[in-house]
């Protein structure tokens, strides 16, 4: 008999998008299954979409995070397996059996993690851009991943009990990471299996990409520094974004010293990090023309290349900040 997958979803103020994300999941191939829904006290008419499905709706009292969500999702589920994936993610029809498949084959001290699909619920620009972006980085590793993304992640229920759940009280993103890593330091090992995938609803517009690129670094940046591993090959904190970043702030440094110096020289010189910058991302690249054709290619790699670092190297900057600020009842007077 097939093992009981327990899907839950946390949800906040998702009313626009959790009702695509039931009505996939109840599509799905594998049985059994059942649906948590989880409503982090949204304040939009997010439960009266949810009520109308046949899913478990638990509903918490004040606003509480992610991962207070998830884990009082975890406490109300039946199943062998539990499928954590989020309100704007939409699964395929075989995301279930791809689940139940991996932890067999892994076996349950295993963390099995997803991805997106390389082709996003919207059509725009941005969001393609974006689920490339994560997907390759998140699926580039299988065996030595960091860790596995709580947007589409299976563990063994009894070992997600045995852990304590997710991290309440944490930054307001990597809460994934931290559960991963300490996971990983109690013997458990992190597992990518590529065809694990959900779709996700972004609806980018430029504004909005550079505005989740600025709020991911900021606390990506955060929690590497606490955890020790800034230079770690991480996800989408890979090595790849944290050479275009370097190698992006090095043609900018180049172009100031030609402005300011007079010699030209210096903007032939920019093109040597650009090439580097090239070589460095190639894997990433050949995602976007792959994924996206030729037009769209060129375009994401000039994006990729020339403007989303500087939203990434705003949001270390401001991550940096943060860590090295004291709390504002810690400083003197106030």
């Amino acid at each position: 008999m097939a093992d009981l997958i327990s899907i839950i979803i946390p949800n906040r103020n998702g009313e626009a998008t959790i009702g695509l994300c039931l009505e996939a999941a109840y599509r799905s191939s594998y049985k059994p299954f059942e649906v948590i829904v989880v409503d982090d006290h949204s304040e939009d008419r997010s439960v009266a979409v949810i009520e109308r499905f046949p899913c478990r709706l638990v509903r918490l009292d004040r606003h509480s995070g992610a991962s207070a969500a998830r884990n009082a999702g975890a406490a109300e589920s039946r199943g062998e397996i539990l499928f954590f994936t989020d309100a704007d993610c939409l699964l395929e029809a075989d995301t279930l059996a791809i689940a139940a498949d991996a932890f067999s084959l892994q076996g349950p001290d295993a963390i099995v993690g997803g991805t997106y699909t390389p082709d996003p619920y919207d059509a725009d620009f941005f969001s393609r851009f974006q689920s490339l972006f994560v997907n390759y980085s998140e699926t580039k590793h299988t065996d030595t991943a960091d860790y596995a993304a709580g947007h589409a992640m299976v563990i063994a229920a009894a070992a997600f009990r045995r852990s304590g759940g997710f991290s309440e009280g944490f930054l307001p993103v990597a809460e994934d990471v931290e559960f991963s890593h300490r996971l990983r330091r109690a013997g458990h090992r992190i597992v990518i299996e590529p065809r694990l995938r959900v779709r996700h609803i972004f609806g980018f517009s430029l504004y909005r990409s550079l505005r989740n690129a600025v709020f991911k670094s900021m606390y990506w940046t955060v929690y590497s520094i606490r955890n020790k591993d800034v230079f770690a090959d991480s996800g989408t904190a890979s090595t790849e974004l944290k050479a275009n970043l370097a190698f992006g702030l090095a043609a900018l440094t180049l172009l100031l010293v030609s402005v300011t110096s007079g010699n030209v020289l210096f903007v032939y010189l920019t093109a040597l990090p650009i090439i580097a910058n090239l070589m460095v991302g190639r894997g990433m690249i050949m995602a976007f023309f792959k994924g996206g054709g030729a037009i769209f290619g060129v375009a994401a790699t000039a994006y990729y290349l020339f403007v989303f670092p500087v939203a990434v190297g705003a949001g270390v900057l401001a991550g940096v900040a943060r860590h090295f600020t004291p709390p504002r009842y810690l400083r003197k007077g106030g």
